[in-house]
């Protein structure tokens, strides 16, 4: 047996944050040697930070990260290991990972492969690299040296073990690099990742893992990114290594940890069998010339590689609802720590969705304290003085997250009570502001100058959301008192029809609910309220929230609302979402994938709703351009600047709706 010692780290870094992104990569590697591991996996463009966005064109940062690299190298002696930072080379830049061998930089191996789908635009910024081709890059040191280094589609040989990269994307295309890395006899693969948190994603990246591993007969590496690294996208970290096809380890997921190394022993000898036993045609390799031939002794390893039949540890929730609920929590605390803001606002009008952000805010406390425990969680939130002294989870809520609730001559007794129940459940600073005396004034002031009465019967909108339009500027003041990050309250299903009003709960800095349908949320409430998370932990204050039909409460009390009767039931309205704007089918074909699904209604009913979902998608989109940032969390995001573009102005799909109407 040949066996060595190998990890993947995951990091929680921030762009251009050249210090920090420094001090936990040292962390990591530090951490590493303390483990005895010869070679070290690290995410993608670790030391820049993945999200650099437009950036990534600046030459001073690509030199700042060429800076931080050179510093970087002395702490790297007596292990393996790969750096990610982007290169410049005949005016175009590439993204690449430095594999680091003994405190010397052995080459670069470039992206083949870039992601340009979802919320990735890396072909806006990255050159992809060409097959089998290699150049030199010269490169200067921290004493301004210059020094030639091999940069491309390269694999290294290092103390006679072969490896070889498949960076993210890499990976996940039919063509992936590691198919040449076979022909090369590659004996491990390194794939440093930046891949965004969805639900279930989780399974994907196990098996292309696994995958690569039997099929191509190596170990292998994969390291993610882990938290809000830079606003809108939510990494949840998981190293996975493989070996001969088998799991030999998964990290933690989700954690609040700023870098974990996950480790595992693994048996050269075994894939190098498993790939001589492989019954395919030998195909050489047209050339060895991208191979760079390092040194390296590997320490011994007398512990035992990993028994298949042993569990590896692995936070991999069965439903939903808990990875929801911790990528959640784990994304307000990035944002809250990285935006140094003192805490969270909302304004809690005791319906689901303000409800549902609340909760997670206190989630996003109870679970940091699990997972690094009470003294660090303070320590990463050192920006707050009011929680310096907080002995327990209550008295960081008590400082960190204000409520308010707003009512109106439309509020209900029903809501103000679920309002202060739930923000006494959450140990929430709560604060009732009656907003109704302002809202009678505006309608003075434009009754006055209309010379004329506001009626229900005639301005039934604008009376509607005038009262949203109210509430704005009070919770903007709370959170300008207590310096804190007001978060805006609207969930997908709304975005999706503009059932909301603009500057009245959209108002915020942060929408961490818009990338949620409601009718996910819904059932998400009713199981934070009786199962909660492991099933120990729940909020039972939520049943005063879930035993309401939602509604706005913005029509006098006796007209009994509800946003149902508004628009039409919330999961209709989210299948047609689907079909219509992820699966991009027309009013007609929709009709057809719903008449499958929702057999209780009429056809006719059906057409009814689909013409306004459509006719409210078309007419609604300069709102959706309008919200605030959203954290992405599945495949059916709907935000305009990373995510579904869609014109602002356009024919509002006229013959298409008349083609239904006639079906």
């Amino acid at each position: 047996m040949k066996l060595i010692k190998v990890a993947g780290a995951v990091l929680n870094q921030t762009p251009l944050d050249w210090e920090g992104n420094k001090r936990r990569i040292l962390a990591a590697i530090s951490s590493a040697k303390r483990q005895q591991v010869s070679i070290l996996c690290l995410p993608e463009l670790c030391i820049t930070g993945y999200g650099c966005e437009d950036m990534f064109y600046a030459p001073g940062v690509i030199a700042a990260a060429q800076r931080v690299l050179f510093e970087i190298l002395p702490h790297t002696e007596g292990i393996i290991t790969c750096l990610g930072l982007p290169l410049m080379y005949q005016n175009r830049t590439f993204n690449t990972c430095a594999l680091v061998v003994d405190g010397k930089i052995a080459g670069f191996a470039a992206k083949r492969f870039l992601a340009g789908n979802g919320i990735h635009y890396e072909p806006r910024w990255f050159t992809p690299w060409v097959a089998e081709k290699q150049v030199q890059i010269t490169l200067h040191d921290l004493d301004q040296t210059a020094h030639q280094f091999p940069l491309g589609d390269i694999f290294f040989d290092i103390g006679g073990i072969k490896m070889g990269f498949e960076i993210c994307e890499d990976a996940w295309v039919a063509n992936r690099p590691g198919r040449n890395l076979y022909r090369y006899g590659a004996d491990l693969i390194l794939n440093p990742s930046a891949s965004h948190f969805a639900f279930r994603k989780i399974e994907v990246r196990k098996r292309f893992v696994l995958e690569g591993s039997r099929a191509f007969g190596v170990a292998y590496i994969y390291a993610n990114l882990l938290g809000n690294e830079a606003g809108r996208a939510i990494y949840d970290g998981g190293t996975i290594i493989a070996s001969a096809g088998e799991i030999a380890n998964i990290g933690e997921r989700l954690g609040f940890y700023e870098q974990l190394v996950t480790t595992a022993v693994i048996d050269i000898d075994a894939n190098r069998i498993a790939q001589s036993q492989a019954s395919t045609t030998f195909d050489l390799p047209p050339t060895q010339e991208n191979c760079i031939n390092l040194p390296f002794s590997y320490p011994s390893i007398e512990t035992e590689p990993y028994d298949p039949n042993e569990e590896s540890w692995e936070y991999s929730p069965q439903i939903w609802e808990e990875e929801f609920a911790r990528a959640l929590a784990l994304g307000l605390f990035d944002y809250l720590r990285k935006s140094y803001s003192q805490g969270f606002v909302i304004s809690l009008s005791g319906g689901a969705d303000s409800s549902a952000v609340a909760a997670c805010c206190f989630l996003m406390i109870k679970l940091g304290v699990e997972s690094i425990g009470l003294e660090a969680f303070k320590a990463q939130l050192s920006h707050i003085k009011a929680i310096k002294e907080a002995k327990n989870i209550e008295e960081i809520a008590e400082k960190i997250i204000i409520t308010a609730y707003q009512p109106t001559e439309n509020s209900s007794e029903t809501t103000r009570y679920a309002a202060e129940a739930l923000a006494k459940a959450l140990h929430a600073t709560h604060y009732q502001l009656n907003v109704g005396q302002v809202v009678k004034e505006y309608h003075q002031i434009v009754e006055k100058a209309l010379g004329r009465k506001l009626t229900w019967a005639q301005d039934d909108i604008t009376l509607q959301n005038v009262q949203a339009r109210v509430r704005a500027p009070s919770v903007w003041m709370l959170a300008n008192i207590h310096n804190a990050l007001l978060l805006s309250t609207s969930n997908r299903s709304e975005a999706a029809v503009g059932y909301a009003t603009m500057d009245g709960d959209t108002s915020g800095g942060l929408s961490p609910i818009a990338g949620i349908d409601k009718d996910f949320l819904r059932k998400w409430l009713k199981w934070l309220e009786k199962k909660g998370i492991e099933n120990r932990f729940q909020i039972p204050a939520l049943q005063y929230v879930n035993q309401q039909a939602p509604t706005a409460e913005l029509r006098p009390l006796e007209n009994k609302q509800t946003d149902e009767d508004d628009l039409m039931p919330y999961d209709l309205l989210d299948a047609i979402e689907e079909a219509a704007i992820r699966d991009k089918k027309m009013p007609a074909e929709c009709l057809l994938v719903l008449q499958q699904r929702f057999t209780q209604y009429e056809r006719e009913q059906l057409k009814i709703w689909i013409d306004k979902f459509f006719r409210l998608w078309s007419r609604n989109q300069w709102k959706r351009e309008r919200y605030a940032p959203s954290f992405h969390l599945d495949d059916k995001n709907l935000d305009p600047k990373t995510w579904c573009r869609f014109p602002i102005l356009s024919s509002g799909f006229a013959y298409e709706l008349e083609q239904l109407r006639k079906s």
